[in-house]
Formats: structure tokens, C-alpha cells, sequence
């Protein structure tokens, strides 16, 4: 690329170059304006695609494109890169603040890419739908994947829509597609369409299928195979649903675990660490038990943790004297229960996080962002709030989208006088879990957003039921 790429005027470093180390940005034409307004954080080389540079700030990525080789580099253009440096970065969610940077090395990106491959099998004349975007692993390695290592042609949908979804499957003759769980729930809740049946789709892989909606979403639109996954995007725990066992997320044969060891340990929920014995290890659960899967970290290709940018988030995901003294895990921050066949099924993950809409979402940042507007730290899972005679729960809404993306903000509300905590003042959560939304179980006053009129309203017996029997969506 240094042969043809002109690097347009220099602009100011930015926090997040310290970060990743970047030196150029490719941005979308529809985002340019919107990242120009933030220069303060832009790198020195700015790239847009489709549109002419503006006044010599940015660089045209088509142009640059159309004037580059067609012709290989050769090996100059690679000299000295081996399989265990950095492809790329990909972000986390970013549960706890900021989304972190975690390192993709060349090695990582071409385990996954062929392990779909190997599981799928896609042929020269596939073609792979991903209405993902491309800075998620499933959308840019998985599905990118598939097609590279295939031949196969690689359909990019610019962004997911619900109303275009079957039609493109049609008009550009689809014959796999990935998901996230989501996606899925999204065109279940969508009126019946004539497209949604008739295609050429045979199979699909994604993760976050959930059990309830498994066979519903197959039979409504005629998937023969769902091929679900699991794995972590800075994580070395990963496998596969090989046999569409419905609701698992994956399977690691006997024969592979030599490779992929993957582990459940009993796993204490209140104190949110692993449990261990007098003699300081970690106690392996029973069939169905819920636990903590880890990965057993060792310097084989593609057991590494490679961790993040940073080595004190990575130490944080780090498990040492597990079942043996001087052996290494890594945490994947999720309860799992591995069934008598072998299947993992996914329940949950660890601590102050719930998934909601295809990302993780902290309840601390939910809590803050409702304690400012209280003036009250009245914070706990399932956003129970202590809140004063000035509280408007009319003007709730408006200032949570100000304050925190549209999948972060809270479908209920449960209105409390206090909040129990522990003998070391440490807020009791577990029990706020379990009781959950029912109004007839819950004296606490409870409401519930309405997504139609964006407003919270109160949470009657009558909406509870229909809620429960799937006649709300959200």
C-alpha cells in the first residue's frame, strides 16, 4: 500500500493512536462529516470511501483503489511478518468503560476462518450473505472467511435491515448467511413475507440463537442447518454445533480436546469467583452443572491468550493454580452447563453484565447514568432505583438517550424504598434477579418501557402475561 497510498495532511494524535497504534482510517462517506467534527481525535492519514477529498483533509479510497496493482506485492511487501504478529485489533463491547483493544494475530484469524470452513464446508459456487458489520469477528473474520477460503462469492450488506433481508436473499441468490441472535429475533417478530420461503439458504451460522425461538425461526423459513458457535473475540475457548443439537452452543469431540481444552469450574455467584478447595484449586463441575468455562492457555498455536493492548485488562481474565499448580486459564466471563453428551449451553454471563440486542452492556454504566438523574446512587441489576419526591419518571426516557446507546437502556423499572446490602455494604443483587418483573409477586411499584411512545408505564398482571407469552416484543 506504501507504494501507491499519498497520505493527505497530517492532523493532531489522538488518544486512541496511543491505543491501537494507527496511522491511517478508512470511513465510511455517510460518516465523514461527523468524524471530521471530532478532528481532535483523528490520526494523520484519514480515508473515505466514495466521495472526493475535502479540501485536501481526507484521502479518496476508491481512487486509491482503482490506481493500485493488480498484480501481487511479491514477498518484499511482507518481509519478515510471520503468522503470530498482529493482523488486526478488534474492540470489545466495552462492559467497563471504554471498548477495549484485543489483539488478533494472523495465526488466530486463520484458525477461525478455517475451522468455519471446516464445519461448512462452502463450495466456489456458495454465497455467503453478511448483514454484519465487518469490526465484529463473526462479520469480518468468520463470514470474510468462508468466502476466502472457498472461492465463494462474499455478499456485504451495508446495514442490517429487517425489510430488505429476504429480498436481497433472493436478488443475490444467497445460499448461506451469518447471524447474531438478534437478527434472528428481528425477523421472527416481522410480518409474514412470500420471500421469507423459496430461497436458496441451506445453511446458517452465527451465535446467540436462543433454545425458545431455535426450531420456530428453521421451520418458518426453511433452513435445513444451523451451525451454532461460540468463542470469545480475544478469548481461546471456541467450538462448534456440529449436529445442531438445538439450544448448545458447541461441542469439543474427545479427539480435539487435546487442541481446544475447555473446562467448566464450579463458579460462587455472589462473591463472582471461582470456587476452590482447602488445598487452593479450582473444584471441575458435574454434568449440567452451572459454571465458568476457561481455556487452558499454553504456547501451542492458537491456545495463547493474546490478550489486549494493554496487560492489566488481560491479567484480569487470567486464572492461575486451576487444576494443577503453575497451569494458566483463561476466564471467559460466562456460566455455561456442559450436558451428559458433551453439548455447552450458554446461560449467562458473570457479574454486572447482561446481553441485550447482540452486545454487553454494563449495569454500572446503567446505573450511573440513572443515579444522575435521580440524585440517588440507587443502583442494582434489573435497574431497581431509591429515588426521592423530585424523581420525574416523565422525563426519564429522553435523558437516558443522551446518556446511553439505545441497547444499554432499561426495558424495566422496579421503583424500591431501599436497597438490601450485605454486612460490608455491598449491594444484595441476587435476590433482585430472582424475584425478576412479576407485578402480582412484587409489592415495589414496576413499569415498563413502551418502545411505541417511548415512555415508561406502569407494569400491570395483564401486560406481564402478554409479555411472558411473547405477545410484547422489544
Amino acid at each position: 500500500m506504501r507504494s501507491w497510498m499519498v497520505a493527505p495532511t497530517a492532523m493532531p494524535i489522538g488518544p486512541w493512536r496511543k491505543v491501537s497504534g494507527v496511522r491511517h482510517t478508512i470511513v465510511g462517506a455517510e460518516l465523514v462529516r461527523n468524524f471530521l467534527d471530532a478532528r481532535f481525535l483523528a490520526p494523520p492519514a484519514l480515508w473515505v470511501e466514495g466521495v472526493d477529498p475535502l479540501d485536501g483533509e481526507v484521502g479518496n479510497l476508491n481512487s486509491a483503489l482503482v490506481g493500485a496493482p493488480e498484480s501481487s506485492p511479491g514477498k518484499a511487501a511482507r518481509e519478515g511478518v510471520t503468522l503470530k504478529d498482529h493482523a488486526f485489533f478488534i474492540y470489545t463491547s466495552g462492559t467497563t468503560g471504554l471498548p477495549k483493544a484485543a489483539n488478533f494475530s494472523h495465526m488466530r484469524m486463520l484458525f477461525m476462518m478455517t475451522g468455519f470452513f471446516g464445519a461448512l464446508r462452502p463450495r466456489s459456487s456458495d454465497r455467503i450473505y453478511d448483514p454484519l458489520p465487518l469490526y465484529h469477528s463473526t462479520g469480518g473474520v468468520c463470514a470474510v472467511g468462508l468466502a476466502c477460503l472457498s472461492g465463494g462469492a462474499l455478499i456485504i450488506k451495508r446495514k442490517f435491515s429487517v425489510h430488505e433481508f429476504w429480498s436481497d436473499v433472493h436478488t443475490y441468490g444467497a445460499t448461506m448467511f451469518e447471524y447474531i441472535g438478534e437478527v434472528c429475533r428481528y425477523l421472527l417478530n416481522a410480518p409474514p413475507s412470500p420471500l421469507e420461503r423459496g430461497h436458496k439458504g441451506s445453511t446458517i451460522t452465527g451465535n446467540g440463537l436462543r433454545p425458545e425461538i431455535w426450531r420456530q425461526f428453521q421451520e418458518r423459513f426453511a433452513i435445513p442447518r444451523s451451525v451454532e458457535f461460540y468463542g470469545a473475540t480475544e478469548g481461546n475457548v471456541s467450538m462448534l454445533n456440529y449436529g445442531g443439537a438445538v439450544g448448545a452452543v458447541g461441542r469439543v469431540p474427545n479427539y480435539l480436546e487435546w487442541l481446544l481444552p475447555s473446562r467448566m469450574v464450579r463458579f460462587d455467584v455472589e462473591k463472582k469467583i471461582p470456587v476452590r478447595e482447602p488445598d487452593g484449586l479450582c473444584i471441575e463441575c458435574e454434568a449440567d452443572e452451572v459454571g465458568e468455562a476457561i481455556g487452558g492457555m499454553s504456547k501451542r498455536a492458537c491456545r495463547e491468550f493474546e490478550g489486549y493492548t494493554k496487560r492489566a485488562e488481560s491479567d484480569k481474565k487470567t486464572l492461575r493454580e486451576v487444576f494443577q499448580k503453575g497451569d494458566t486459564w483463561f476466564r471467559t466471563g460466562d456460566l455455561m452447563r456442559r450436558g451428559v453428551h458433551g453439548y455447552f449451553y450458554f446461560v449467562g454471563r458473570i457479574g454486572d453484565t447482561f446481553r441485550w440486542k447482540g452486545e454487553n452492556v454494563s449495569t454500572g454504566e446503567v446505573g450511573e447514568a440513572l443515579a444522575a438523574e435521580s440524585g440517588m446512587d440507587g443502583r442494582a441489576c434489573m435497574a431497581s432505583l431509591v429515588v426521592n419526591g423530585d424523581f420525574e419518571l416523565e422525563r426519564l426516557p429522553e435523558n437516558l438517550r443522551h446518556r446511553l446507546a439505545p441497547y444499554a437502556s432499561p426495558i424495566f423499572l422496579r421503583l424500591s424504598p431501599h436497597i438490601d446490602v450485605t454486612g460490608t455494604f455491598k449491594q444484595r443483587k441476587v435476590e433482585l434477579v430472582r424475584e425478576g418483573f412479576d407485578p402480582s409477586a412484587i409489592a415495589d411499584p414496576l413499569y415498563v418501557m413502551d418502545a411505541d411512545i417511548g415512555v415508561y408505564e406502569r407494569l400491570t398482571s395483564e401486560r406481564h402475561a402478554d409479555i411472558i407469552v411473547g405477545r410484547v416484543q422489544f
